[in-house]
């Protein structure tokens, strides 16, 4: 990793100005075999946890946010394959491709029409004669001209309802993308996420059988949430550590005395240590009780300690939406620590990028429309809120858990 942090670093100012796709990065991602991270090793991945991506995400947006993203929802991806399709041949033998070949795998869950909800589509995959077709308006795919397969949401059939969705892998080969809009934005510039007409065929068995519904659940929204949120907090630590560096400069220009933006560092760490906290909380309970990728026995969500049913959504909604405001709070604060030298571009405290990237977490999955359904949760719920009774119990099945 540490080969793959160095080459986007190299390349981050770059992919950001020409709002190019981190060819660079992925290249040495491929390269240290970290597409097949969640791939269990007895079909040729790392069979790392959970924590561990995430780990990997964090380091990778300090060097370069549209790189660390990629990276990320890639895996998220792959974790739907693994959780929800192993037990199909095709789809087992796919993710021994994705480790071998180090495949980039993309998602088109947008649509046009359909107001963002990743729970609702227009199209329909129509499959006969054991082969499928597929025709989707996506306003948004991001990378998608540069994957090597998509996962793309559809209704089940042509006359099912909206909600009634599976995930169909569809590999590139048997793909057509036509662009519809471009992707000029203001950060996050590498992700590519342009609009398509998409079009793509192949072989039944390419449809994954369970229920989406239950796939998001369980899988895509946890697992996204989590390792976007890792690159969310590497934005900001990275843009903590050169407020920090300015500071420190500042202080050896003058010493004995205390820079006038220590205040504002103080406040800006404090809110990266509750967050890293939380974070690292909920993924270590999240690897207690998923088979990621280790092909062992899980541990009931009881025991690790994590949420379910309502309380999970509740749970994973909350924790996108303070992490994207918080994540913006220190950058913000690194800025004004910084103040010129942080905004101006090519200096070595400058964090305009790293402003601009964090933008986009709240905004993807817009934080009202996540606030207002995660409103209607907690009404729904019966569990105290603002106590440490909850707190508890996790804590003690975690120590039980742990001393078994």
């Amino acid at each position: 990793m540490d080969q793959t942090i160095s080459v986007a670093t190299a390349h981050a100012d770059a992919v950001d100005r020409e709002a190019r796709f981190p060819k660079e990065s992925l290249q040495a991602l491929r390269e240290a075999k970290c597409l097949g991270s969640l791939i269990p090793t007895h079909l040729g991945g790392l069979g790392q946890s959970l924590t561990a991506v995430a780990a990997h995400c964090q380091r990778l947006a300090q060097a370069c946010a549209s790189s660390a993203m990629v990276y990320a929802m890639h895996q998220s991806q792959v974790v739907c394959i693994v959780h929800h399709a192993l037990h199909q041949p095709w789809h087992r033998d796919f993710a021994q491709r994705i480790a071998k070949e180090q495949l980039l795998l993309a998602s088109i869950t947008s649509e046009v029409g359909i107001g963002g909800d990743m729970r609702s589509s227009a199209c329909a995959v129509e499959v006969a004669d054991g082969r499928f077709t597929l025709v989707k308006e996506a306003p948004t795919i991001s990378y998608g001209e540069y994957a090597d397969a998509l996962l793309v949401t559809t209704r089940a059939q042509a006359d099912a309802p909206p909600s009634d969705q599976v995930l169909v892998t569809c590999l590139k080969q048997d793909s057509v993308l036509t662009p519809t809009n471009g992707w000029d934005a203001v950060g996050m510039r590498g992700t590519c996420s342009g609009g398509f007409h998409f079009e793509g065929k192949g072989v039944a068995d390419q449809v994954i059988p369970a229920n989406f519904a239950d796939i998001a659940a369980d899988t895509m929204v946890p697992v996204s949430h989590l390792l976007w949120s890792s690159v969310w907090t590497g934005i900001a630590a990275e843009a903590l550590t050169r407020a920090r560096a300015f500071l420190r400069e500042q202080a050896r220009r003058k010493p004995g005395s205390t820079p006038p933006g220590a205040a504002r560092l103080t406040v800006a760490a404090g809110k990266m240590t509750l967050m890293q906290e939380r974070l690292a909380s909920m993924l270590a309970s999240y690897d207690a009780c998923h088979n990621v990728s280790t092909g062992h026995q899980a541990v009931s969500a009881e025991e690790a300690g994590w949420p379910s049913g309502l309380a999970r959504a509740t749970a994973l909604n909350t924790l996108k939406i303070d992490l994207s405001q918080m994540c913006y709070e220190v950058v913000l604060e690194a800025m004004l620590i910084c103040g010129m030298a942080g905004y101006k571009n090519g200096t070595p405290f400058s964090v305009g990028r790293h402003l601009r990237d964090i933008l986009s977490a709240q905004l993807m999955i817009s934080n009202d429309r996540i606030a207002g359904s995660t409103g209607s949760l907690l009404l729904a719920q019966r569990n105290e809120i603002g106590t440490l009774s909850e707190a508890e119990k996790r804590w003690n099945s975690k120590t039980a858990f742990a001393t078994t």
